[in-house]
């Protein structure tokens, strides 16, 4: 069974792709800590990364967003927001995208930040 990664260090889009092999064959599934700049790859779900950030890197489930990453792609092609995880009404996000975009750009930042 493929493992999940936590990424908290720079990790390259091969890698990404090696990944994404494992499960999906084009995207990898991550789960995005806006608070701790880390995020969780490699999970079935975005709920399997989401549990790993919290359980093993305390994470708080309100700085947890759910997106998908398609390594060979560029631009605004590279990152899809879509996830369950990402339905949070209690924080004023009604859809599985991510609607304040402060939240959005802010996710983008470590995705960025992290994948070389």
């Amino acid at each position: 069974m493929p493992e999940i990664h936590i990424i908290k260090k720079p990790t390259t889009r091969a890698e990404l792709k090696k990944i994404a092999k494992e499960r999906f064959g084009d995207l990898v599934k991550a789960a995005v800590d806006i608070k701790q700049e880390i995020m969780a790859v490699g999970g079935e779900l975005h709920m399997d990364e989401e549990v790993a950030l919290i359980e093993q890197e305390g994470s708080k489930q309100e700085d947890v967003w759910g997106i998908n990453i398609y390594p060979e792609e560029k631009g605004e092609r590279f990152i899809e927001i879509d996830s369950m995880i990402n339905l949070k009404p209690a924080l004023g996000n009604r859809s599985r995208e991510i609607d304040n975009p402060d939240i959005l750009n802010k996710v983008i930042e470590v995705v960025k930040k992290l994948i070389i």
